[in-house]
């Protein structure tokens, strides 16, 4: 890092301190290192006393494992540590910096391969940071007053350091809660994996600094490899031991919520023996990468899969706050497939029902076809007979029994056509302006001989302007005609029916109402199936194909509508469709 990013008030508490170690306890150099969490390294961040070992300390780094091994050979002094130049193996020299400082006279002289430094700790115990002293104006090793008021400044500077390495951690985890939040929102609405990884992968990449990155996707059952899904120039391969090892690796880890780092020499002893160790080392050998960050995917109690992150270089490390930030970005791509995957699943179903609905609309077209030529011979010869003046009154009585019977059968296999039509996705609605003012009128007008005859009251206001809703004339005409006709039917001699029509916003509303024979709660449930008829002995008495409502409905649907029931036994039922208006410019 460059020396303006630690121009904070923890980086001046530090510069502070190794000025005060230089300045009052008499020191020529004095330089603090504080650990960089991405790579565990020690920085210097800090030197105060000499422009040489300013020049030559700040910004170098040195290992945590290399100030351990100086610790254990160290004589303690408090918090201070000191390895006398008798004890130097060769490696002084990477943990500090060296003066030219001739050796002074004496036993207690301070020779330039002295080591001093005060290792500084949190509260669990780990090393944050070192403050180191060298070059002593007296030429002296550090006496008991002197090393009492160093255990001072030490202090200062571990609560300094604390601070210091509390804010790092702060800043890197606002940086990924910011990289977290992007990948959120970029993949919540995706649909497809393909989608999701295509939208995520720079989030990630930018966010972790990974090289690269790459999902595997279990199947819905847990059998099988699923899927891999990798960034657009990276093809990931993976041997089949490998993809069985992940499977499983993902499943115990996403019972722990646990991501774990796999690289040469270290794994995680719970889900990989050695041998699949050494499979995937080899495996990341092929790929080119020191490490992965492995982590598992899922929502819930599911484990959907896994997300592989990976780095090069040979110092490769993943630090707490990352392998944390990766797990709740993983939580989030496990919804998110979780989403995907049910959409593709509601997706297919969709698809698979449009299939057997336009399969089953073929073949009732084709049966009601085929019905249809004989029933056509039947009824013409049927009327030869019925021309004929030789035929015996009681051949004439079974003709007529022959005609009733053919003449429903027709009826029915006409509905079933209609219904086959309205009913096919494929057959596309080519809407126009229909003027459902005259559709109702001419309906009015088929059932009017009927109505008189059972003393019915029809009730109907026309509307003062026109009402024109957008579809098919023909098809509309069949829901007028259908629900007026069926109020005729259903409703006693004596009682009324009222018939609205209007235009309210962007909706047209037909409403037909009656005081019939009504419909019972059960059976409104199934009021629009096919062939279903009323369980009300009286209902059912009177003619019909069980279709009439289940096309009225399905043209209904067709035209982007719905339409509303209101009944009761005994008290009548109100139908009220919703048609889409057309607009004045249509």
């Amino acid at each position: 890092m460059s020396d303006a990013e630690f121009v904070t008030p923890a980086h001046d508490a530090l510069q502070l301190i190794a000025e005060s170690v230089v300045d009052l306890v008499g020191f020529g150099v004095a330089a603090i290192r504080v650990v960089r969490e991405e790579d565990a390294m020690l920085e210097t961040v800090a030197v105060a006393g000499s422009d040489e070992a300013l020049r030559r300390l700040i910004g170098t780094r040195v290992t945590v494992d290399s100030i351990v091994r100086e610790i254990e050979r160290a004589d303690e002094w408090g918090m201070l540590m000191f390895v006398p130049s008798e004890r130097f193996d060769g490696e002084a020299e990477e943990v500090s910096w060296v003066s030219d400082r001739q050796v002074a006279p004496g036993p207690d002289a301070w020779d330039p391969m002295d080591l001093l430094m005060a290792p500084l700790y949190d509260d669990g115990s780990q090393l944050l940071g070192v403050l180191f002293m060298d070059v002593p104006d007296n030429g002296r090793r550090p006496d008991e007053a002197t090393r009492a008021v160093l255990n001072k400044y030490a202090a200062q500077a571990g609560r300094a350091v604390l601070t210091e390495v509390a804010r790092r951690r702060l800043e890197e985890q606002v940086r990924l809660a910011a990289a977290a939040r992007q990948i959120v929102r970029a993949v919540g609405s995706e649909m497809s994996v393909e989608r999701i990884m295509e939208v995520c992968q720079p989030a990630i990449a930018h966010g972790l600094d990974v090289l690269g990155l790459w999902i595997q996707t279990f199947d819905e059952d847990g059998d099988g490899r699923g899927a891999i899904y990798s960034g657009a120039d990276t093809e990931v391969r993976m041997p089949a031991e490998a993809v069985h090892i992940a499977r499983r690796a993902a499943g115990l880890l996403w019972r722990v919520q646990e991501a774990v780092v796999v690289a040469r020499g270290r794994r995680h002893p719970a889900v990989i023996t050695d041998e699949q160790q050494t499979l995937i080392v080899e495996f990341l050998d092929t790929l080119g990468v020191s490490s992965i960050l492995f982590v598992p995917l899922g929502a819930g109690q599911e484990c959907l899969g896994n997300l592989v992150l990976t780095r090069g270089g040979p110092d490769v490390e993943w630090t707490a706050i990352e392998t944390s930030t990766a797990l709740d970005i993983a939580h989030d791509l496990g919804r998110a497939l979780l989403n995907a995957r049910n959409f593709e699943r509601e997706h297919q179903l969709v698809s698979e029902l449009r299939e057997l609905d336009t399969y089953k609309s073929r073949l009732i077209a084709t049966v009601a076809h085929e019905l249809k030529n004989p029933l056509t011979s039947i009824l013409g010869h049927v009327e030869m007979l019925d021309a004929a003046s030789d035929v015996p009154a009681r051949a004439q009585r079974s003709i007529a029994f022959i005609e009733r019977g053919a003449v429903r059968m027709e009826r029915v296999i006409e509905d079933m056509l209609t219904l086959a039509s309205v009913g096919d996705p494929n057959n596309a609605l080519d809407a126009a302006p229909v003027e459902m003012g005259h559709l109702v009128t001419d309906a009015l007008d088929l059932v009017s001989l009927t109505a008189t005859r059972k003393g019915l009251a029809m009730i109907y206001d026309p509307p003062n302007r026109p009402v024109i809703a957008l579809g098919d004339a023909s098809d509309l005409d069949r829901v007028c005609g259908n629900l007026i006709g069926n109020a005729v039917k259903y409703t006693p001699q004596g009682r009324a029916i009222n018939v609205a029509l209007e235009r309210r916003g962007d909706d047209v509303i037909l409403t037909v109402a009656d005081e019939g024979l009504g419909i019972s709660t059960s059976d409104q449930e199934r009021l629009f199936e096919e062939f279903f008829r009323s369980t009300n002995p009286e209902a059912v008495a009177q003619p019909g194909t069980g279709l009439g409502l289940t096309i009225v409905h399905r043209i209904i649907t067709r035209h982007a509508g719905r339409i509303e029931v209101e009944s009761g036994l005994g008290k009548g039922t109100t139908f009220r469709v919703f048609l889409p208006a057309a607009s004045s410019a249509t």
